[in-house]
């Protein structure tokens, strides 16, 4: 038995993070977060208002931590080294957090306003690693849309197993990311 800790959304929310990252986001549900925490459902109730706040709450959550991720790997580092450290690092966040990582995609509110700015953090340390490219607002927005596609496009690839072929994965990212990395610096 667990010893008793005093419960709030943050404890819940990392209770639910575990579970989704062990047995799949699919698996969230109130009554697993209950029995996680040992506790009773009902329980649940005096700090969330039930599964759709939840799923919203992890989504937070593993927006911002992948922010950290992409942004603690870009320090120090410019241009084609920038770009490569936070695809690494998104990827690695992706591998080893996948039930979170979904969370991010599968979000249940687009309206939510703590979502909607955690996401807008997320895109600004993707935007000032691209300023560097001198690119113009439309086409920083095409470049924001396209890296962030390229990476969630071969994590989740990666992640559902389709990449069977006895070739070197860590190569073929690399190469995808580096036809990205030509491609932003032939438009300049």
């Amino acid at each position: 038995m667990r010893t008793r800790v005093k419960l709030d959304s943050q404890i819940i929310v990392a209770a639910a993070a575990e579970i989704a990252d062990s047995n799949g986001l699919d698996k969230v549900t109130l009554t697993a977060v209950a029995n996680y925490l040992e506790i009773r459902k009902p329980s649940l109730y005096n700090h969330i208002n039930g599964l759709p706040e939840l799923k919203g709450q992890l989504a937070i959550l593993a927006t911002n931590q992948l922010r950290i991720k992409i942004s603690d790997a870009a320090i120090g580092k410019a241009k084609h080294d920038a770009i490569v450290a936070i695809a690494d690092a998104y990827r690695l966040f992706a591998r080893e957090r996948p039930g979170l990582y979904k969370a991010i995609v599968s979000s249940p509110d687009r309206n939510n306003l703590d979502l909607k700015i955690a996401i807008q953090k997320m895109i600004a340390v993707i935007s000032t690693v691209l300023e560097p490219y001198n690119l113009n607002a439309e086409d920083k927005t095409h470049a924001i849309r396209s890296l962030r596609s390229l990476m969630h496009g071969f994590a989740s690839l990666e992640e559902a197993g389709w990449f069977i072929a006895p070739i070197d994965r860590e190569a073929s990212y690399q190469r995808l990311i580096d036809i990205f990395i030509r491609g932003i610096e032939s438009s300049q």
